[in-house]
Formats: C-alpha cells, structure tokens, sequence
C-alpha cells in the first residue's frame, strides 16, 4: 500500500481497521443527512437570494447536483474499499502515495480551521442566552464536552450526531409544512400568495444567468460535510453496506430539504424584502406570525454549529489516525484505546482545533482570516481529487473485485468527467469574481504547498529505497 507506484498499491489489503465498530445504520444514516444542514444553510443561504434573486432555486440545484454526484462517486469507492481516511487512501491507492498525502492533510487542516468558526458562532449565541458567561468560556465548555464524547467511545459520536440531525431535520421538516400552509393561505391571517413573488420583482431570473452562476458560488460550499459519513462507515459492523445505504439515502433528501427551503422562502416572501444578515427562516417565520421566530432560529442554528464542531473533531481524528496508519503522519498517533478510540489523534485534533478558536477570538481580522481563507476553496480540491481517484479506480475494481462494486456511479465514466468539469469551472468562476479570487489564491497557495512537501517526501522515500 506504501509503495511509490499507484499501480502497485492493492485496493484491498484484507487488515482490518484497530478501531471500533461502535456506529449503526441509524448512525451513518442521520450523520448523511444531517452532516450538511447548517448555518451555511439557516443563515448563509441569504447571501445567495441576493444576488440570484428566486433563481436561486436554480443555484441550488445546480450545486446539489454537483455535490450528488461527488458522494456517489465517493459512495462507490467506499462501498468497495471502506478505510477510516476514505478519500485519502483511495487517492493514495489511485494516484500514489503523494495524493493520499496531500489530501489527507489538506482536508485534515480544512476541519480544524472551520471548528473554530463553529465554537465560535455558538459561543456567541449562548453568551446572547447566559452573558455571565464569557465567550471564551463557552468555547471551553464545548470543546471539553465534545472532546470528553469523542474520547470515550464512537458510539457517543454517533448518537450526539444522531440527535442533532434529528433536531435540524425536524425543524426543516416543520419549516417547509408551514411554509407550504402559507403559500395555500391555509394559516390564520394569511392569504395565498400563489405565484407573485418568483415572478415579480425583476421576474424568476431578475439578475440573469449571471445571478444563478453567482448563487452557485455563495451556496456550493454549503454542501461539504458529507464527506465525513464514508469516513464514519468504517467503524461500523458492516461498512460496505452502511455506506452504500448511507449515500443512497442522504443525497436525494438532503436536495430536497436545500431546494424545497428556497423554493418556499422565495415564493413566501418578496426576494427583495430579505435584510442584509438576517437569516432568510426568520423572515418566512417573522412573516407567517409565529412568536418569537428569531429565538427559534438561534436554537436551531446553535444546534447545527454543535453537531458540526462534533462531526468535524471525529472527521479530523479519524483523518489523521489514517495518515499515521499509512506513515504519513507520527506514529504516536496510532495508540487506540481499549474502546477502539484512537484518542492522540483526538487531542491532537482537538489542540490544533483550539489553537485555530484562540485564533479567532484574538485576531478574528487578520491572522485567523488568512487562515479561513486557506481553507476556503479546500473542499473544491477535495472533491476533484474523489472524481480522479475514481476514474482510475473503477476499472481496477471491475477487473480484481467486482463483487465489491455494490454501489455504482451513475453513467460512468461521463457523468464523472462532467462534475470535473463543472467543478473546473465553480473555479474559473471564482477566479473571475473580485470577492471570491483572494479566497481561491490562498487556498490554491495552501495546496501547493502541501503538494511540494508530499513530493519531496515521496522523492526523499525513493532515494531511501534506491539506496
């Protein structure tokens, strides 16, 4: 698995993973739905009404198709080959062991950054609730909290996961059955609004194709996060089949809850009446009359930020504990607990990921926003790395295991070349916009530098083996 040469490195080593198989179906399925339903969504999703207008119905699903098609890429080869780093073994396995590497890393680094974001933001809100506690000291309580979960036992994960995405899931679920009473006029006071406001205000495309373009460039981050299910599926008792079912479930739903939350805020509400920073739920709910809206949104949001600082720690010790298992990161790493929990690589995580929230809270403007924007454009990297690996990987499968290939990319191998495609020009695009350029130079910055350390230690090993 080791050796220099992709084509060497087997696809199936037959060890088996030292950790535990603590995660169930419901697990892994609730960790696929609700490992993308955030702030990104409950209050991000603003920003994109405001430059597509209603289309970005639109934005959405061009975005939700993309990242579809990414996960059951990723689905595919995780199915076959289920492994605790997921995508970086089968980069490792598919181009070589500087690809794994640099991935790996790369994706390890995205996790920890964004934690601090999420400590952060949730800190803030529950200072709004209790100001006698200090930020900084909500921050450590989280930190403590989910640190303490994740090293007692995976199942502990599992089940803070599976209760956040029930809550998010839940309160989507209520939001689109309120929404839709009030485009039929069905709730007290309400008339039915029909279709006026998609085509009012400039009409459904009031800034264009070049709106909807825009929109798929404020929304497609939003859907990272799903990557972490495939890298869950490899502690639980049967992965292949976990995954695959995991995949199949969350990617349909997950575009509907994203789709069908636009379709019903923009058709509920004028495009234009959305406030710069105010979540568009709270204006839909603010509108249909139910009390206390902004407080509800805060809860739910509070609730998302939790599940993803809880989901990114596992993400980010699972990743590197991978790394070490490959010699990409120390061996120190590699000690498991008795419970199966590989918990240096937890602290390790864990004490970059605090490192990164000191960060935020001193110099949230300078020093820790050049670090946001090392990561910005990370995912885009990740998931181009998935189609490759796939590309090459497919094949091989078919031709040594194909019993393993349960779950099956669609239309291969077009439909892989198409996402590429699209995901080459989300790039383009953003090399064109004034406000997302600084944030795809950075991490395209940050990229290159991880790929100049993998290939000098893939050249250094080769010299070592040579020698």
């Amino acid at each position: 698995m080791h050796d220099a040469s992709p084509a060497a490195a087997p696809l199936a080593d037959g060890e088996k993973e030292p950790l535990a198989t603590g995660l169930k179906q419901r697990h892994l399925t609730m960790l696929g739905l609700g490992g993308v339903i955030g702030a990104g969504l409950f209050v991000g999703s603003g920003a994109g009404i405001a430059v597509a207008g209603p289309g970005i119905i639109v934005s959405y699903l061009i975005a939700g198709a993309l990242a579809m098609l990414v996960m059951r890429m990723l689905g595919e080869l995780s199915a076959a080959m289920p492994a605790s780093g997921a995508f970086s073994v089968h980069a490792e396995r598919a181009l070589g062991r500087w690809a794994g590497f640099w991935v790996g890393w790369l994706y390890w680094f995205l996790l920890v950054v964004v934690l601090a974001v999420e400590a952060t933001g949730a800190a803030q809100i529950a200072h709004g609730w209790v100001p006698g506690v200090p930020q900084w000291g909500w921050v450590l309580i989280f930190m403590l909290v989910f640190t303490t979960a994740n090293l007692a036992a995976v199942k502990n994960f599992g089940e803070f996961e599976f209760w956040f995405a029930a809550l998010k899931v839940g309160a989507i679920v209520l939001f689109l059955g309120l929404g839709l009473l009030a485009v039929f006029g069905l709730l007290p006071d309400t008339d039915a609004v029909g279709m006026s406001n998609l085509t009012g205000q400039g009409g459904f495309l009031p800034h264009g194709w070049s709106g909807v373009i825009s929109g798929v460039l404020a929304v497609v981050f939003a859907f990272g996060g799903l990557e972490v299910v495939t890298i869950a599926a490899a502690e639980s008792d049967d992965p292949a089949r976990a995954v695959g079912r995991a995949v199949r479930s969350a990617v349909w739903r997950i575009l509907f809850f994203y789709v069908g939350s636009m379709l019903v805020i923009v058709t509920v509400l004028p495009w234009t009446a959305m406030k710069p920073g105010q979540s568009p739920y709270v204006a839909v709910l603010d509108h249909i009359g139910v009390p206390a809206a902004g407080q509800i949104m805060n809860a739910v949001v509070f609730v998302a930020l939790l599940s993803a600082l809880n989901a990114n720690l596992y993400g980010s010790s699972r990743m590197v504990f991978s790394l070490a298992e490959r010699g990409e990161a120390p061996r120190a790493l590699l000690k498991v607990s008795g419970g199966g929990v590989p918990r240096r690589a937890v602290l390790a995580s864990v004490a970059f990921g605090f490192a990164s929230v000191i960060l935020n809270l001193e110099w949230p403007d300078s020093i820790f926003r050049y670090l946001l924007n090392a990561v910005g454009s990370v995912l885009l990297f990740v998931w181009g790395l998935i189609a490759a690996s796939q590309l090459r990987l497919r094949r091989r499968i078919e031709r040594e295991m194909p019993e393993r290939l349960t779950l099956r990319m669609w239309c291969f191998p077009y439909l892989t070349w198409a996402a590429l495609a699209a995901m080459g020009g989300v790039l383009v695009l953003m090399l064109t916009d004034a406000e997302a350029r600084p944030q795809l130079l950075w991490s395209a910055g940050a990229t290159g530098a991880v790929i100049v350390v993998a290939l000098l230690r893939e050249l250094k090993q080769r010299r070592g083996a040579t020698s």
